[in-house]
């Protein structure tokens, strides 16, 4: 049999490069939940951060604050755990301690400070705070993550365009300005006109003419903004839009189930199961059956994400086992 001259080269570089894509697949799907479409992600954050602020329910809370913070740190890895610890924690901490300094509502009195009593209701009350602020703080981390700035544009774009356009200039003028200021910064700096040298007049005066840059730089730079949409015909009526998003099957899925789950809370809202009295006593609801199915609805909102994750997660390794 004839062998072609570098053909086991050739194939032993193809393996590598197939390889090298699986792994790049791979790194792509750590979130598969943030390329579902604008609109599955937007429901799914209103509805957690609305609940999360409504419902001081302790397995609420709980539930919820373990979703936010698994799916943070899927999400940002380290930075959610030093954010965490730097942070959250110490907030949390204040914010559960300073409540019963103000709050002296409740019957079950612990001791006095002063003339003023410690309640029982009054620590649980803020301690429940806290954990709410922390869980809504870990959720819009999240949206900071999933939710990019072409997915506003393509949720609000259509309903209010002009403060959509006017976001997306602000999102793209900020890093742009920060750019030019620097550039110029340094330009000055070349020769001799550095802000952080000479007297408090000299650097003033160097300030002052900076800034008289930039405000030049983006006066020009909104006249010419303004010319390249006016010729591109923005604001003309019947003008066509581009949209990068498609919702398939796969959304619709997921839609129905968090609308499913999101009545499900909203009918254990109702009929009280989510609810707690922190004052004057603390009184909850028993626990039943419905109780538990309710719970379990909540937990597998707040959990969908990781979820779909592991589940994609999975699904790839398999792929990758008959390859």
């Amino acid at each position: 049999m004839l062998s072609v001259p570098g053909a086991e080269k050739n194939k032993a570089e193809g393996g590598k490069l197939v390889k090298i894509k699986m792994k790049r697949r791979s790194q792509s799907l750590k979130d598969t939940f943030s390329t579902y479409h604008p609109i599955v992600n937007a429901v799914f954050f209103c509805a957690v951060i609305s609940f999360s602020m409504v419902f001081l329910h302790p397995v609420f809370l709980a539930i919820s604050m373990s979703g936010s913070f698994i799916y943070a740190v899927s999400l940002s890895g380290k930075r959610t755990l030093k954010f965490a610890l730097i942070f959250l924690i110490p907030m949390m901490l204040v914010a559960g301690a300073v409540n019963p300094l103000f709050n002296h509502r409740g019957v079950t009195i612990l001791r006095y400070m002063g003339d003023n009593p410690l309640t029982l209701e009054s620590i649980l009350y803020g301690v429940a705070i806290a954990v709410m602020f922390g869980t809504v703080i870990l959720w819009f981390s999240c949206v900071n993550v999933v939710m990019t700035s072409d997915k506003l544009m393509y949720l609000f774009g259509r309903i209010i365009p002009s403060l959509s356009m006017m976001f997306s200039m602000v999102l793209r003028f900020v890093p742009k300005f920060k750019n030019q200021i620097r550039l110029i910064s340094n330009s000055q700096k070349c020769i001799g006109r550095d802000i952080s040298d000479g007297t408090l007049r000299q650097r003033a005066r160097h300030g002052i003419k900076i800034l008289s840059i930039m405000v030049s730089w983006a006066l020009e730079n909104a006249i010419d903004t303004a010319d390249s949409m006016r010729s591109r015909g923005y604001g003309l009526p019947g003008r066509s839009s581009f949209a990068i998003y498609r919702f398939d099957s796969r959304d619709r899925r997921a839609l129905i189930c968090f609308v499913i789950l999101i009545l499900l809370v909203i009918a254990g809202g109702l009929m009280g199961e989510n609810n707690i009295q922190y004052f004057p006593s603390i009184k909850v609801e028993t626990v039943t059956i419905i109780s538990l199915f309710i719970y379990a609805g909540y937990a597998l909102l707040c959990y969908a994400p990781v979820i779909i994750n592991v589940w994609e997660a999975i699904k790839w390794q398999r792929l990758q086992s008959r390859i």
